[in-house]
């Protein structure tokens, strides 16, 4: 493991030096993939240099201790420390999702339950937007579909990072454990006796494509107009503005009808659509490639319910990872960070398994 990090710190010295070059910028793509390198390999190159440190501290504590007992305990300190360093090592080599830096488009679709999955759709869609607003993410609602009591039939919505972001810390990275079926338990409004009752809505999150990512031809699509349907407001209901593309070839569509014209909902339902596609061809790549994934998120069929949300106890709980609180009211108003990271330890638990298999 060691010559292995030996091999990428020589790596990082000299991006460093290529990233100090002006005549670099000049190609202004290459300079973002290089920068996009270096703050891979820096938490890397900074645990390793702080692991070799522990190693000199213990030599001198062990030295000192030998006419000073009390320098045994500081010894044994930084044994321990070193310990914990290289646990961060091996999880840190373990190879990255390169989706992970990614923004995504997250889609919420009313599953079972009518109108009251339709409210819990929309519960959902409010905790992740509320989720972003505390990470200092930005969203953008791209497409939705309004129930007649104020949820949502199905959403989408565009999560953008403000900036780049430490490596691990990007909205794929995070939202990615998202995906699947999210199932709820509490009162309706819609019951009149009080009694619980079950319902879920589907969460699909992909990672947002760019154009040249997804080579898609005018011939294999096909456009539909029609009129958007939905709350009031102008433009609703009364022009053919709302746009449905089909691609042919893998029978995957996009609709949108959130925008006034018809050339804006054609740009957003495009945006969804190469989303689809780059996910469709990274899935099919996998399983061509017969790669047994150990993440938690690509080893759960998507219909199955990875998470429950259940009111009358306040409790919430993933079924993939364990993970259970009861703060529900607080992880609905975006407090989803020990949610995302109970996901996020056991995607690396199993791939620094497998790591440790081969």
């Amino acid at each position: 493991m060691f010559e292995a990090v030996e091999e990428l710190l020589v790596e990082h010295a000299d991006l460093e030096t290529r990233l100090a070059d002006p005549s670099v910028h000049a190609d202004q793509a290459n300079a973002r993939k290089l920068a996009k390198r270096y703050a891979e390999l820096t938490p890397i190159t900074r645990t390793y240099r702080a692991w070799k440190q522990t190693g000199e501290d213990i030599e001198a504590a062990r030295e000192l201790a030998a006419e000073d007992p009390e320098f045994l305990a500081e010894a044994k300190a930084a044994e321990a420390r070193r310990e914990e360093l290289t646990e961060e090592l091996r999880l840190l080599l373990v190879p990255r999702d390169p989706n992970d830096d990614k923004d995504v488009i997250l889609e919420v679709k009313a599953g079972e339950g009518g109108e009251e999955s339709a409210l819990f759709a929309g519960d959902l869609l409010r905790m992740y937007l509320r989720f972003a607003e505390r990470v200092g993410w930005k969203t953008e609602i791209i497409d939705s579909n309004e129930s007649d009591l104020g949820g949502y039939k199905d959403v989408s919505v565009a999560v953008k990072t403000k900036g780049g972001a430490e490596p691990g810390q990007g909205v794929w990275a995070r939202l990615k454990y998202e995906g699947g079926v999210h199932r709820v338990q509490r009162v309706p409004a819609t019951e009149s006796q009080g009694r619980i009752h079950t319902s879920a809505a589907g969460v699909l999150v992909t990672p947002e494509a760019e154009e040249v990512e997804v080579e898609i031809h005018a011939n294999d699509l096909r456009i539909d107009v029609y009129r958007s349907s939905g709350p009031g407001g102008q433009s609703v209901n009364t022009t053919d503005s709302a746009v449905r593309i089909t691609h042919l070839p893998t029978g995957i569509v996009a609709s949108c009808q959130n925008e006034k014209s018809q050339l804006q909902n054609k740009e957003q339902a495009m945006r969804i659509l190469r989303s689809r596609l780059l996910a469709a061809a990274q899935e099919e790549a996998e399983r061509e490639a017969s790669d047994a994934r150990r993440s938690q998120v690509r080893t759960v069929d998507r219909s199955e319910r990875i998470r429950t949300y259940n009111f009358p106890e306040n409790r919430i709980s993933d079924h993939r990872t364990g993970f259970k609180s009861y703060n529900l009211d607080q992880v609905l108003d975006g407090d989803l960070n020990a949610v995302i990271q109970s996901c996020v330890d056991a995607d690396a638990a199993a791939k620094l398994a497998a790591a440790q298999e081969n």
